[in-house]
């Protein structure tokens, strides 16, 4: 006598599917909702991480597959929905709305950062996700041209409203300087602004809100990388050996800073020929997709090199809107389902936890004699103030060019205490002690090998 059609046997018939990007059963990782069973007809949700998943139908597929071999089985009705996970960090400032913070950044200018990121955004908004996206880029704030808004209304209350467009909700430092006028601007200047434009913007709630950086390694990204907990940070680089050896200092510097990267993306990858349709590599091709798998970082797509997409862009209307089935407006969308799904793994993986002996758990006490601090591996670190003014990592205490350490111990006094601490990003902490110093950034690593207990110091 076959066995009765229950919730169970579905759930049991479901484990076989697999997320091949969390590389868990859609049953144990909660996927599946709203599970009915009616006169042999089964209907539920599978409830993904983000709207763009790249193998929904394929995950879609395999569950109706494994649902029908269950006898008494005579329909199945799936329905794919979505939920964004927020990052970790993201609950305490004027973006508490705004799940995942993701940078998006390149080595030198010229590569289509601008245009990838703008691309990039609408084909998450077309997915369904909630998207933003944050035009940083000082030196040439492209994103209000490539999205065909010029200009924003000037705000009525203590924050500004966004542009939006295309579905995607968009602040431009262009905004501040409109037409050729350029932004001349020293990094205090910078700074201000970029924290204007991340805080006081009335956002909504995102899904993802994608900043796109000025080129290089400058104020703006550490500004950037010190003010909030970015989910992480994907490169942008073409395909030729300068470019991409720019892009890694860029790569360097967000790794330096605990920023963890998501992917890198090819731009400029293959020429179209909008003639004969033929293909050139002009620039190379390939040699982003290899050094991603040297340097062990995901590979998000390739973008070639092609006409249509300039042309979009300088009418104001992104290629994935203005031709969403050409083959470039998929090369986008491809990369675009990529970044989702690693924002998505990061935000998994922080959710199960990690055993990293220099994550920071949370700060114990940040004042008085001593600095208290408890790390993911249960271990606790007690730093007196005074010895920790003396191993002060700024440049007024270490030379930057011999990394030779400037500050006399014995000059700080043994009273010395630290009177307030401020998280630096996810990478650091930064403290004013009662002696009036207050320049020294103090890494997780240098932290907790500062520590002088006997297990840290063996």
């Amino acid at each position: 006598m076959p066995a009765a059609l229950t919730p169970d046997a579905v759930l049991a018939a479901l484990k076989v599917v697999q997320d091949p990007d969390l590389h868990r059963d859609i049953v144990s990782l909660g996927f599946i909702r709203n599970l009915t069973i009616r006169d042999g007809e089964v209907r539920f949700d599978i409830n993904l991480t983000t709207p763009a998943c790249p193998v929904k139908e394929r995950m879609k597929s395999e569950a109706e597959t494994a649902v029908r071999k269950l006898a008494g089985v005579k329909a199945v009705h799936i329905n794919l929905t979505a939920e964004v996970k927020a990052h970790a960090g993201l609950d305490t400032t004027a973006l508490a709305s705004v799940k995942n913070l993701v940078a998006i950044g390149s080595g030198k200018g010229g590569v289509g950062k601008s245009t990838v990121s703008a691309n990039i955004a609408v084909a998450l908004a077309r997915e369904g996700a909630r998207v933003g996206l944050l035009d940083a880029d000082i030196y040439g704030p492209s994103i209000p041209t490539i999205l065909g808004v010029l200009d924003i209304a000037q705000p009525t209350g203590p924050r500004m409203k966004p542009a939006e467009r295309h579905g995607v909700r968009f602040m431009s430092m262009g905004f501040m300087a409109p037409g050729d006028q350029p932004l001349i601007w020293r990094g205090p200047m910078a700074h201000k602004a970029l924290q204007q434009c991340l805080f006081g913007v009335e956002w909504g709630i995102l899904d993802y809100l994608l900043i796109d950086l000025p080129p290089g390694t400058g104020d703006v990204h550490l500004t950037l990388a010190q003010s909030v907990p970015l989910t992480g940070a994907a490169i942008v680089s073409t395909p030729q050996d300068l470019g991409l050896m720019i892009s890694k200092k860029t790569l360097r510097m967000f790794e330096t800073t605990k920023v963890p990267i998501l992917g890198i993306v090819e731009n400029m990858s293959t020429y179209l020929c909008p003639h004969c349709g033929k293909e050139d590599d002009l620039f190379g091709h390939g040699t982003v997709r290899k050094e991603a798998v040297t340097l062990g970082i995901p590979f998000l797509g390739e973008i070639p090199l092609d006409a249509a997409i300039r042309k979009a862009s300088d009418e104001g209307v992104p290629v994935v809107a203005d031709a969403p089935d050409s083959p470039s407006a998929k090369a986008f969308l491809e990369a675009a389902r990529a970044l989702a799904a690693r924002v998505s793994v990061k935000n998994f993986d922080a959710a199960q936890g990690s055993s990293e002996r220099t994550r920071l758990s949370r700060v114990l006490s940040a004042s008085g004699a001593r600095l208290s601090l408890a790390w993911a591996d249960g271990h606790e670190s007690h730093l007196p103030g005074a010895y920790l003014r003396r191993n002060c990592p700024c440049a007024e205490c270490v030379s930057e060019n011999t990394g030779k350490r400037m500050l006399d111990p014995k000059s700080v006094a043994d009273t010395v205490t630290v009177r307030k601490s401020a998280p630096v990003g996810q990478y650091a902490l930064s403290f004013e002690f009662s002696d009036g110093h207050a320049t020294g950034i103090y890494t997780f690593d240098a932290l907790r090998a500062l520590c002088p207990c006997g297990e840290c110091q063996r």
